[in-house]
C-alpha cells in the first residue's frame, strides 16, 4: 500500500475544500480513480501528478515525493479519445479490469504521441473517428515509435475492422467497451506483457 503518497493527496485535497468528486472532475477522471489513490491501491503516472498538482496549485515535487518508486515498474496503459466525458467512462472501465497498471488518459493524440516517445508503454486503447486525425494512422505512428506496443482500438463502427487489422493492432473493441471485451482482447495481445494482472 502506498500510504505516504495517499496521505499527503487527502490532506492537499482537504485542504483545498475539494470532494473526490469534485478533484475527479477537474481532472476528467472517474471519483473512483480518486478513491484508489486515497486508499494506497494506486499511484497516478507522471503526468497526472502534474495534473493534479497544477489543479491544486501545489509543486508537484510534494506529489513526486511522496510517490513511489515502484511506480514506474507498473505496465503503462494509455487510452486515447478526444470526447472527453467517453475517455473517462473508458478508463473507469479499465480501472475495474486491469490492476496495478498505470493508466492515463489523452484527449490529444498528439499529446499521447509524446509521452509514448519517452515511457515505455505497453497496451494503448484508442478511438478510431478522432477529430484531427485517423486512428487508423495513429496506429501506425505508434507503432513507429515502438512497434512492440500492443494497440487496441475502440469503435462505435464495426465495419473499421478489416482496414483495423492491416495497422498491425492487437486488437478490436465495438463501443460501448464492456468489462468482458476488455478481458478478452488483453487476453489476446500480441506481445504478452509481464505484470499485467486482471481483476
Amino acid at each position: 500500500m502506498k500510504t505516504k503518497f495517499a496521505a499527503e493527496l487527502k490532506r492537499l485535497r482537504t485542504e483545498q475544500g475539494l470532494s473526490q468528486q469534485q478533484l475527479a472532475d477537474k481532472l476528467f477522471v472517474d471519483r473512483s480513480s480518486v478513491a484508489h489513490w486515497e486508499n494506497g491501491r494506486r499511484i497516478p503516472d507522471a503526468l497526472l501528478l502534474t495534473r493534479i498538482a497544477n489543479t491544486l496549485g501545489i509543486d508537484v515535487g510534494l506529489l513526486l515525493n511522496a510517490a513511489t518508486d515502484e511506480e514506474e515498474t507498473k505496465p503503462k496503459v494509455l487510452v486515447i479519445d478526444d470526447e472527453k466525458i467517453i475517455l473517462k467512462g473508458e478508463m473507469a472501465s479499465l480501472e475495474k479490469v486491469l490492476t496495478d497498471v498505470s493508466i492515463t488518459g489523452f484527449s490529444d493524440p498528439e499529446d499521447a504521441l509524446a509521452y509514448i516517445r519517452t515511457n515505455n508503454v505497453s497496451v494503448v486503447f484508442t478511438d478510431i473517428e478522432l477529430k484531427s486525425t485517423n486512428g487508423l494512422d495513429l496506429c501506425r505512428r505508434i507503432l513507429d515509435i515502438n512497434p512492440r506496443i500492443n494497440v487496441i482500438f475502440i469503435t462505435a463502427y464495426s465495419d473499421y475492422s478489416i482496414d483495423a487489422w492491416s495497422t498491425g493492432a492487437s486488437g478490436f473493441i465495438v463501443k460501448p467497451i464492456t468489462e468482458d471485451a476488455i478481458r478478452k482482447q488483453l487476453a489476446l495481445l500480441r506481445f504478452p506483457v509481464p505484470r499485467l494482472s486482471l481483476s
